[in-house]
């Protein structure tokens, strides 16, 4: 037997792991599983590379929980110990098991998928337990070794009568941690860190029907058929999947494939994705992974099912923030790297220039798996168009990169149906839509209902009107602005339809200047000016004789700052007012200015303008009801 101290350069470091070094007592398990997988693929190399003399099988990685006697076991059926081995690698710590092997094997081991680089991960144990035992037999002849620590830097160390190879760990779980005795819960944890290790984990049995019996169909002499009970076998209850998609090759995978991992990821999602992007690069580093395009209408919220992070099949966290591009954190799937620099707890990311790098990688990747399923199928793209937008257009705002590649993809859809790249609207409409000033003006409406009278005079027009009706279209149209050359955007109820693309035509009006003021006068005194800005405009006579618009900059600035504009903020503070646009040249607005009693005027007045407002949406509560009241006596 030997006794001694763990070589620790603090008087003792378990407080210090316990309070600080992890930040969640959880992912002890973690850590061990993490442990018992690398000694089993160091095992598995060093098969495959004819330095060990013992048979590979298929070993597996075994959880049990004694919750009688309060202990927790984790058995592996790697290459386990020596004595020797644990006093170096146990007793000393950061010394790390897995840092030796990988550089003595540096050559042929660099994609073995062994995970430990600090070794500390065995310690985490010490956060729930009181006491932990090692007992591990080495894959040489060596004896077996029997280690055991209470918590305290002194340590025992016997030999075993272990005789297969491998190692037991066993916790003797601390009273203030018996939620770890529950199956239910260890249950959770194996499924949250460990669903996708590389090598099986055992946790229990299930019963199963036996697939090599076939059950026995009679009839009575009656003709009724019964059939006999399917018999059941018990077999071991492997909790994980060893080999989930995305570290097989894009080639071996069918559509239906890529589905069924995403139903494995997120069980409680019922609505497919409409597609996936897989990726796999081995140079300047490594990442593997699969997202999936979710259905995302108009939700700009950040999903509660998120992009998982991996390293080595060991899960990490959710949070992908600096790994991948913010505009593609509401995408679901799996991103697997083992050169994300993580730090000692493998909890939080570290900047580095490696992410940078990688997140540069999935930018572009999948803005060419866009391009590709737009050339590929452009009909399924479109159909397809309002469910990814936001994460487009978001992309085209926040990636400079992006925003390049996106010519190629991004569409601008007509309140018609038809959808346009960027190019195909350009030359449709520079030759109607320029104005006298030789800039192009591309039209939009963000409802086609409620702006449907303007979307009408424009196409009375011949005019294309798009419809953009995400909620940062505001920013969008900012950036595009300030991006292409000598273009503007307005929306359909910015302005009436002669002014939004001015013309060298003028209208003429039918009323005298003299008239006019007669007319403006009248307009104000009914009109409320905190809220209508009266304008006379001298338009098509069967032109709707009031039209209530909103310039396009202050509407544009007040929907930036309230979806988050930065330095816009004045706008969102300023009250809302609007433009009244008056026909000079309609029929009801002569009758208005010719009306000698004061009454009829108003009246008329103030249901042209409510009827105005009716159209915008403007119309609410007491007004509404007033409105309502005063048509029907209109109509006695």
């Amino acid at each position: 037997m030997t006794k001694g101290n763990i070589n620790v350069s603090v008087e003792n470091i378990f407080p210090l792991i316990k309070k600080f070094l992890y930040s969640d007592h959880e992912i002890f398990l973690r850590e061990l599983i993490s442990n018992a997988t690398d000694a089993t693929l160091k095992l598995k190399h060093l098969t495959s590379v004819g330095d060990s003399k013992v048979e590979y099988g298929n070993p597996q990685i075994e959880v049990k929980v004694d919750k009688k006697g309060k202990k927790l076991h984790i058995i592996d059926q790697g290459l386990g110990m020596t004595a020797e081995e644990v006093e170096k690698y146990i007793n000393q710590i950061a010394f790390s098991g897995a840092e030796e092997f990988l550089d003595k094997y540096k050559d042929t081991a660099k994609d073995s998928g062994i995970i430990g680089h600090f070794g500390l991960g065995f310690y985490s144990s010490f956060m729930v337990a009181t006491k932990v035992e090692i007992i591990t037999k080495s894959y040489t002849d060596a004896p077996a070794a029997h280690w055991t620590c209470d918590g305290s830097p002194e340590f025992s160390l016997t030999k075993s009568k272990k005789t297969g190879r491998g190692t037991e760990i066993i916790l003797h779980i601390a009273d203030d941690s018996t939620e770890f005795l529950e199956e239910s819960r260890i249950r959770e944890l194996l499924l949250k860190y460990n669903k996708f290790m590389p090598i099986p984990i055992k946790f229990g049995t299930k019963e199963i029907n036996d697939p090599d019996f076939t059950p026995k169909t009679t009839k009575d002499k009656d003709g009724k058929e019964t059939t006999e009970p399917h018999k059941k076998i018990t077999v071991d209850n492997i909790i994980n999947n060893p080999n989930p998609a995305w570290t097989k090759q894009p080639a071996d995978l069918k559509d239906e494939d890529y589905k069924d991992f995403y139903r494995e990821l997120y069980p409680m999602q019922f609505e497919e994705p409409l597609f996936n992007i897989h990726l796999n690069v081995d140079y300047p580093f490594n990442l593997t992974g699969i997202l999936y395009f979710p259905k995302m209408g108009q939700d700009l919220n950040i999903q509660k099912d998120k992009i998982q992070l991996y390293q080595n099949q060991v899960y990490v966290t959710d949070n992908v923030e600096g790994i991948v591009p913010e505009f593609l954190t509401m995408l679901r799937g799996v991103i697997d790297s083992p050169d994300i620099p993580l730090n000692v707890s493998r909890s939080y990311l570290q900047a580095d220039g490696a992410v940078k790098k990688i997140s540069s990688y999935i930018t572009r990747k999948v803005a060419d798996k866009l391009k590709s399923l737009f050339n590929s199928n452009r009909e399924d793209f479109e159909a397809k168009w309002n469910d990814i937008k936001i994460v487009i257009e978001y992309g085209m705002l926040s990636e400079e990169k992006f925003f390049e590649k996106s010519n190629d993809f991004a569409l601008y859809p007509t309140v018609d149906g038809k959808f346009y790249t960027y190019e195909e609207l350009f030359n449709k409409i520079k030759a109607n839509q320029t104005d006298k000033d030789d800039k192009l003006v591309i039209l939009y409406a963000s409802n086609k209902d409620a702006q449907h009278s303007y979307i009408d005079a424009a196409k009375a027009k011949g005019y294309e009107v798009l419809l953009l009706d995400s909620p940062i279209v505001s920013h969008l149209i900012q950036k595009l602005e300030s991006t292409k050359e000598n273009i503007t955007f307005a929306r359909v109820d910015g302005d009436q339809i002669d002014n939004l693309i001015k013309k060298d035509d003028t209208k003429i009006s039918k009323l005298s200047d003299e008239q006019k003021t007669e007319l403006e006068t009248i307009l104000k005194e009914v009109i409320p000016s905190e809220k209508f800005m009266v304008q006379l405009e001298s338009m098509d006579s069967d032109a709707s004789p009031f039209i209530i618009t909103q310039p396009e900059f202050m509407r544009r600035m007040k929907e930036m700052q309230a979806t988050g504009g930065g330095g816009m903020n004045m706008f969102g503070n300023m009250p809302e007012m609007y433009n009244l646009v008056v026909n000079t040249n309609s029929t009801l607005v002569s009758e208005i200015l010719g009306t000698k009693t004061k009454k009829k005027q108003e009246r008329l007045i103030n249901q042209s303008l409510d009827l105005a407002r009716l159209s915008q949406g403007l119309l609410k509560g007491e007004e509404l009801t007033n409105f309502i009241k005063r048509s029907y006596e209109m109509i006695k």
